[in-house]
């Protein structure tokens, strides 16, 4: 009997016979492929026994003919449809058959039968034949695992549908079916939100928490497909959610998630949920802060869609795979051999997505399909073929590959991480011997720390230092080697001492850099008398004697002058053999050595040949990393407050006079007769070649050392910030602090600055000492009888209390020996001099001129960290990381922060450029052009000294000279009056409070009435308000 006559007349106990028929003559022509349809027919009859013996040889097929899966799939619907059958025993055999057709699929299959359940999921559908469907897809999870999370794009909206469903039933099933699914996203970051994410689905009020849990998610592991499908319902519903911080949530969550997306395919089918509502927020969200965040989201995707559009191959896209295998087969159009291509291209198409490309898989997976049709050995090299074309489609263009045979050094795939944050996710990175490379990223990118964990092998991948010898070039010199000389500092390396290197050796190299006996740096000479550009020539002369194969540079012009940036650029030019990575903000730099650049972007590294212009025709955004008009950035420094006496902005509150200054192991002086003076309105650059003197003329200025011969003053009420140009040495000893920590500690007692108590000039000499031991001749004058006392005494300390006598001279509290009084007397200032306490002085001034901005910003939490932002540190970075783990841009920026809290009237920064990006840099511009202040900057940055400073200090050899329009300062006569006026304050508590203006002088006239109406209010038992009553207190009248 024929199988079609069989499967006419089809009965219980046939299922085997059809089997054998199958497998001897093949689908097609044991005629099985042509009778599919009859098959399907008997299943669906209202005729119990022929559709049990259907439905028998329907499971039979789908255990045990895996031939004739093509045509067997087709008959799924019609199984689902009988679960509403009259019988048990149909409705029984139903679930067996459809259940069993489901676990015995071919697993890369799973996709051919996915149409027949959602065409059962609609509510028009009866509930038992709903619950079956979603039965079927929660049993995909046993034997098609990965299939399964292949196909959750496609399966979670179904699914999610029926979780709302009011048959109890069907929502049980549907809840199944997805927790059956989350069972196989394979992220680990995640897996833990699983049971949150199906809560969300039937309990939108739980969306907000929810979101809040997922946004304290850190994503690490790559983020495929399944993942995706699994959070992108939850992350629509926070887009569209009516509080803006759960829309910026979600926005967040999407910007992260979608940096570790490998495969831009993986995303594709989500794009379009996402973007739409992602634009929709970034146009109408109110906050612009929320907006801003939002805008970032956009861009991401954006970015991520322009990679999956560059891609030939479409995730789920079989109609390509079905041409190609129609084509390469050479098959007529006809029913049944399109059945079988289509079955096959989604096979062939699934392997795509999850990257079975290996020869064999396809051999056993896709050749078998074709025997009824194609020669299995015309099949097995068409299909091989395919496989090659379809494994093509699969690669994405490789925009920089380097054509020239250079040898190639390294060629590796990791991940980057500094402590609990992701820097770079399992990118690529490709290095080729004599080229120079780049690397470019916005500060906290991760730069220093790929460089640094190059250099300590800790970059998975990268060729042990046993094959090529990698120098890591950075000028910051350790503080317990400071007392060395140059040529012990690099003679204690580690790595100078495998190598062997004599004395002898290293002296001459470092003469070839410049260390001389005759010169301004000496080899001899300790390393902390060195400059710092000359401290960045000693660190290349020690890379040099390790004859590096890969030399990577952190800001290798750092502190170094128009001279000394040129014989860096024509060294690193002359290294054919070496392959260089340099870190650096000078542009001219990167234009003038560089053969390739590095960015890193989205926690990946890209690779563009070509130097710094060329890459920035490629990518426009990047000239922010270099421009300072394009700075998005802004810092913002706290206005200076008032001093007593100063009415304008010209007049001098520091001052250097005839000043010579000689470091003691040296016999020449290092500054000659040096005379300049700072008020609110100077902008002035210092500048020179690396060892002219400019840092030590600041370090005069701000009271750091003392000169030999001239004065130096500074008035009493200013208060000064003073970045160093080593700048990390405020805070190496509080790297265990957070920088909000660090700031409180250092203004904790009544807003006094503890880093300026501890300066050399703040330190008695023996000489003063003696002086202050030396009884001292005072005159006492009665007030009644006018008889003047004179008495000999000896002041023990200055209590710390002030004030102005009726000559407006300061007077200063002070406690004698043998006195058993705290306070009470008095001295003026040129007495006290004499007398040695003229640094006593200086202390007392300083405590009070730094106490006087304490009641408009309280040392609280909330507002150090409001400041710290505000010189562009994100709180996370202010609040919550320790020092020790931020990066040196993020370190100069807490050093910058900590000096400007006490609101300072003059700024100092020696080399504010270095560490910093472009962005900050522009940001700095910015603050420095509206701060209130004076600010003197050494830089040999001259694009930012030029855009702000209009006086320029020269400095050549110890000898200054003066250029541009010193007398600048006399057009700026604006009175401090004029000045912006702080308006409230936030105390510790978070409450604000207004801040009463300065207040007006009274006239004699002004002021004999208010003392009339004063008195006439007391007399009356009237309450004054605070003004008066202050105003009582002064004048003694309560």
């Amino acid at each position: 009997m024929s199988l079609e006559s069989k499967l006419a007349n089809l009965s219980l106990g046939d299922e085997a016979s059809v089997i054998e028929a199958i497998k001897a003559d093949g689908v097609e022509k044991s005629g099985f492929a042509s009778n599919i349809s009859a098959l399907c027919a008997k299943v669906s009859s209202k005729n119990d026994d022929e559709a049990l013996a259907a439905m028998a040889t329907v499971k039979a097929i789908a255990e045990g003919c895996p031939e004739a899966e093509a045509f067997n799939t087709q008959c799924l619907g019609a199984v689902l449809e009988q679960a509403d059958a009259k019988t048990a025993a149909v409705k029984n055999a139903a679930t067996a058959t459809a259940l069993a057709m489901c676990e015995n699929i071919t697993p890369f299959a799973l996709k051919s039968l996915l149409p027949y359940i959602f065409i059962n999921l609609p509510v028009e559908k009866k509930w038992v034949i709903r619950e079956l469907a979603l039965k079927c897809v929660a049993v995909f999870n046993k034997n098609a695992p990965k299939q399964l999370g292949n196909a959750l794009p496609e399966i979670v909206p179904e699914v999610t549908a029926c979780m709302w469903d009011t048959k109890k039933q069907v929502k049980a099933a549907a809840t199944e079916a997805m927790k059956s699914a989350c069972d196989v996203i394979g992220n680990k970051d995640i897996e833990h939100m699983t049971d949150k994410i199906i809560v969300a689905i039937t309990k939108p009020k739980e969306v907000p928490e929810i979101m809040h849990n997922m946004a304290g998610v850190t994503f690490v592991q790559s983020v495929e497909s399944p993942a995706l499908a699994m959070v992108v319902p939850l992350l629509l519903r926070g887009l569209r959610e009516k509080k803006t911080a759960t829309k910026r949530q979600s926005a967040v969550i999407i910007d992260n998630v979608s940096k570790l997306v490998d495969n831009p395919l993986d995303a594709a089918p989500f794009l379009p949920l996402l973007l739409p509502a992602l634009e929709l927020n970034a146009d109408s969200i109110a906050d612009p802060e929320a907006r801003e965040v939002t805008g970032r989201a956009v861009a991401q995707l954006k970015r991520l869609k322009a990679l999956a559009d560059k891609q030939a191959s479409v995730r789920g896209d079989t109609s390509k795979l079905e041409h190609m295998i129609k084509e390469g087969l050479g098959l007529q159009d006809n029913a049944n051999a399109s059945a079988v291509v289509k079955h096959a291209a989604i096979i062939a198409t699934t392997m795509m997505d999850l990257r079975f490309m290996e020869d064999l898989q396809w051999s056993k997976l896709v050749v078998p399909l074709f025997s009824s049709y194609v020669d299995s050995a015309k099949t097995e090299e068409a299909i091989q073929k395919i496989r090659a074309e379809a494994e093509a489609m699969l690669e994405v263009p490789d925009d920089d590959e380097d054509e020239d045979d250079a040898e190639e050094l390294c060629n590796c795939q990791f991940t980057l991480a500094y402590g609990t944050k992701i820097l770079l996710h399992n990118t690529k990175m490709k290095l080729k011997r004599g080229k120079r490379y780049g690397l470019l990223g916005g500060n906290d990118s991760g730069k220093t720390t790929l460089m640094r964990s190059i250099a300590n092998n800790q970059v998975e991948g990268f060729p042990d230092v046993s094959q090529v010898r990698t120098v890591f070039v950075e000028s910051d010199i350790q503080g317990e080697q400071s007392h060395l000389s140059c040529i012990e500092y690099v003679f204690v390396d580690e790595k100078i001492k495998a190598l062997g290197c004599t004395l002898e050796e290293i002296r001459e190299v470092l003469s070839t850099v410049g260390f001389k006996a005759d010169g301004k740096a000496k080899p001899d000479h300790a390393v902390s008398t060195l400059s710092g550009g000359w401290r960045m020539k000693l660190a290349l002369a020690r890379a040099m004697l390790q004859k590096a194969d890969i030399l990577l540079l952190d800001e290798p012009t750092n502190h170094l002058d128009v001279i000394n940036v040129a014989w860096v650029k024509n060294y690193l030019n002359s290294l054919t053999d070496v392959t260089s990575i340099i870190v650096s903000h000078d542009s001219g730099l990167l234009n003038d050595c560089c053969t390739h650049i590095l960015q890193i972007e989205n926690l990946k590294l890209h690779t563009f040949k070509g130097n710094l212009d060329e890459f920035v025709k490629i990518k426009p955004q990047a000239r922010s990393y270099f421009n300072f008009t394009a700075s998005k950035l802004k810092f913002r420094f706290p206005q200076p407050g008032n001093i007593d006496g100063v009415k304008s902005k010209g007049k001098a509150l520091m001052k250097m006079s005839k000043c010579t200054y000689t470091y003691p192991v040296n016999d020449t002086p290092t500054l000659f007769d040096i005379s300049v003076q700072v008020s609110l309105s100077s902008r002035v650059a210092c500048v020179g070649e690396n060892g002219a003197g400019k840092s030590t003329m600041i370090k005069l200025l701000v009271g750091e050392i003392e000169p030999q011969t001239g004065e130096v003053w500074k008035h009493p009420n200013a208060r000064i910030a003073y970045v160093a140009q080593h700048a990390f040495h405020h805070i190496e000893s509080h790297l265990s602090k957070t920088p909000n920590e660090y700031i409180r500690w250092r203004y904790a007692n009544q807003g006094e600055d503890k880093e300026s108590l501890v300066k050399v000039t703040m330190q008695f000499t023996p000489e003063e000492e003696k002086i202050q031991k030396t009884p001292y001749e005072i005159s006492f004058t009665d007030d009644e009888s006018g008889k003047v006392t004179k008495v000999k005494k000896v002041v023990i300390e200055l209590i710390g209390g002030r004030k102005q006598n009726k000559s407006k001279e300061y007077e200063y509290e002070v406690k004698y020996a043998g006195s058993t009084s705290d306070s009470g007397d008095y001295l003026p200032a040129k007495t006290l001099t004499k007398m040695g306490w003229a640094k006593s002085i200086k202390a007392v001034d300083l405590k009070i001129a730094q106490r006087a901005g304490l009641y408009v910003r309280p040392l609280s939490a909330k507002n150090v960290e409001k400041h710290i932002e505000d010189v562009g540190l994100a709180a996370e970075f202010g609040t919550h990381y320790r020092m020790a783990a931020l990066s040196g841009g993020q370190k100069v920026k807490v050093v910058l922060a900590a000096a400007m809290w006490n609101q300072p009237h003059i700024l100092i920064l020696d080399e504010p450029t270095n560490y910093l990006d472009r962005e900050s840099l522009g940001a700095l511009a910015g603050a420095i052009e509206e701060f209130d202040g004076g600010v003197v900057m050494i830089t040999h940055n001259n694009e930012f000294c030029s855009k702000l400073c209009p006086e320029t200090w020269v400095m050549d050899s110890g000898h200054l000279e003066t250029k541009g329009d010193a007398d600048w300062m006399l057009n700026q006569d604006k009175k401090i009056d004029e000045q912006q006026q702080i308006t409230e304050v936030t105390d510790a508590a978070g409450n604000v409070s207004k801040v009463k203006g300065q207040k007006k002088k009274l006239s004699k006239k002004e002021e004999k009435q208010l003392v009339k109406k004063i008195k006439l209010k007391l007399k009356n038992d009237q309450d004054l308000d605070t003004d008066e009553e202050e105003f009582a207190f002064e004048k003694n009248l309560m």
